[in-house]
């Protein structure tokens, strides 16, 4: 299936603008979220194997998840279920719809495999987010995003109102604090900041019938002192999970002429440092809060080296872009071989167990 994307769909893809690509996809996968049948023969036709892991108070079919950004206001969250993914993030999700920034917005490096974007959280707002996701049937672990608008007057009030409104309808919710396309917005990862936020926001989250598990997304480009005092905070504040990482505004080591394109960088080139920094968390934080490794991921040994790095399970998004969804399987069953190999029965046996060798 890998070939037939590589062959057919994505040269048809790649002549389009990457954005009205992507749109195309989300179209086609929308459509086949309305019919259970189409989804179900989908499932059966990937029939991905199943390593299910238990973290961060939620059950897992397995470690492969769909980073946010790709369905950014939940339109087809089954699909995801039945092309084999464990689970996926809908958003960024902000309080009030907003269109993002302007025109053209993401850019396609094929020779780094990569992908620049600076999209600045454009979605439909948290109402019509909520509505769908209220409305879901199929099974399948379903996360949200939560971000601020760009204009907004109170940051850590936007957070809440997204967690308030669409909370009760997901199994996780992710504070994206990371992103380096809405401005100052990584201003909150700083100790003092983020304290005051994680502290609010667990406040709201008590407040909820159901208390959705809080995972927090981190950038990067931060230095020692930085993770450190992240890895702090988020034990203080009792985080369920660390989400590492977003994307870079790092190019060194990129080749593409575009490669100075204002935005952040994810694929290939963002996996050496995405998983440094998820090294040093997993050193930091020794098993006390699972972590989800996001950046560079487009193989089973990619996946297997965040998870031998310190995550309890993977993330991706880039990759679908130059591989398609034959990807997911792939890796699954990469994963399952893998173990396999390894004579281990569970992926969760081998978390973080050879962080050093990142570090």
């Amino acid at each position: 299936m890998n070939d037939i994307y590589k062959i057919l769909v994505r040269p048809l893809f790649f002549r389009m603008n990457a954005e009205n690509a992507h749109n195309v996809a989300c179209s086609l996968l929308s459509w086949i979220e309305k019919f259970p049948v189409l989804r179900k023969a989908i499932e059966s036709l990937i029939n991905a194997p199943t390593d299910p892991i238990t973290a961060f108070g939620v059950k897992f079919p397995n470690s492969i998840g769909l980073a946010a950004g790709f369905d950014k206001d939940g339109q087809f969250p089954g699909v995801c279920s039945a092309l084999g993914f464990g689970h996926m993030e809908v958003g960024t999700v902000t309080p009030k719809p907003q269109p993002g920034n302007p025109k053209p917005r993401l850019f396609r490096l094929p020779e780094d495999q990569a992908v620049i974007n600076r999209f600045g959280f454009n979605n439909l707002g948290m109402e019509m987010a909520s509505a769908r996701l209220a409305r879901r049937s199929a099974k399948g672990i379903v996360g949200i995003n939560l971000g601020a608008n760009k204009n907004s007057e109170n940051r850590i009030k936007d957070y809440i109102k997204v967690l308030m409104c669409c909370g009760p309808f997901v199994d996780f919710a992710t504070v994206n604090i990371s992103s380096p396309n809405t401005e100052n917005l990584r201003i909150l990862q700083e100790k003092n900041s983020l304290k005051i936020l994680l502290d609010q926001v667990m406040e709201c989250r008590d407040t909820l019938k159901v208390k959705v598990p809080i995972f927090l997304k981190i950038a990067p480009d931060l230095s020692l002192n930085q993770i450190d005092d992240i890895a702090e905070t988020a034990l203080k504040m009792g985080i369920d999970a660390i989400v590492a990482t977003n994307t870079t505004l790092d190019r060194r080591g990129v080749k593409s002429r575009i490669k100075n394109e204002k935005g952040g960088l994810s694929g290939k080139p963002l996996f050496s440092k995405s998983t440094w920094v998820l090294a040093h968390l997993s050193e930091r934080l020794d098993n006390q809060i699972p972590l989800i490794g996001v950046g560079g991921v487009a193989t089973a040994t990619d996946a297997y080296q965040k998870i031998l790095a310190g995550a309890s399970a993977v993330q991706l998004y880039t990759g679908l872009i130059y591989h398609g969804f034959s990807l997911i399987p792939e890796i699954n069953k990469g994963l399952s071989a893998i173990l396999s190999r390894e004579g281990i029965n569970r992926l969760a046996d081998l978390v973080g167990k050879e962080r050093s060798n990142f570090l």
